[in-house]
């Protein structure tokens, strides 16, 4: 069994804090007239693409455990299930898109939040119909600009950390 270091448990950690915060401050925000109902930017995913891009699958899926269990607490079981469900196949994707070298941030922020939205649709379906499935398409809409958002903050944030040796991408 590999021995996980101090330090990865730490940075882990600070992650995971970070997307706390980006989801409370999220939650805080006033609903703006022209979003739909469960439509919201994923501040948090911010930090999820960042531990995935600076450290590891591993760490990602772990952030996205901490957020899950945050959404239980503030929000409920049907919260924890969209977003454990949301968040790990959103990491999956952006992780096996990682590794096609020719696609940019750009395009792991829009198909981690496309596959995002689709865990949500699916957990949704289990508690309703099939009829959930029409408003993917304007989920699968707002994630390109979701995940444009999200990949941009990670590409402005990632060399700046990454430069004064907190993380080794």
């Amino acid at each position: 069994m590999k021995k996980i270091s101090t330090v990865k448990i730490t940075q882990t950690a600070m992650i995971s804090a970070v997307a706390l915060v980006l989801s409370y401050i999220e939650m805080s925000l006033p609903d703006m007239p022209f979003v739909l109902p469960g439509m919201k930017l994923g501040l948090s995913n911010i930090a999820t693409m960042f531990a995935l891009s600076a450290m590891s699958l591993p760490s990602a899926l772990v952030v996205c455990v901490v957020k899950a269990v945050f959404a239980l607490l503030m929000r409920g079981f049907t919260a924890f299930l969209m977003s454990l469900c949301g968040g790990v196949l959103s990491v999956i994707a952006m992780y096996l898109v990682m590794k096609l070298k020719s696609v940019g941030y750009v395009g792991v922020g829009v198909s981690g939040a496309f596959c995002h939205n689709l865990g949500q649709i699916l957990v949704a379906f289990m508690f309703t119909d099939s009829t959930v499935f029409a408003y993917f398409s304007v989920l699968g809409l707002a994630s390109v600009v979701t995940g444009t958002v999200t990949a941009l903050a990670v590409y402005l944030i990632l060399p700046k950390v990454l430069s004064i040796g907190l993380y080794k991408s």
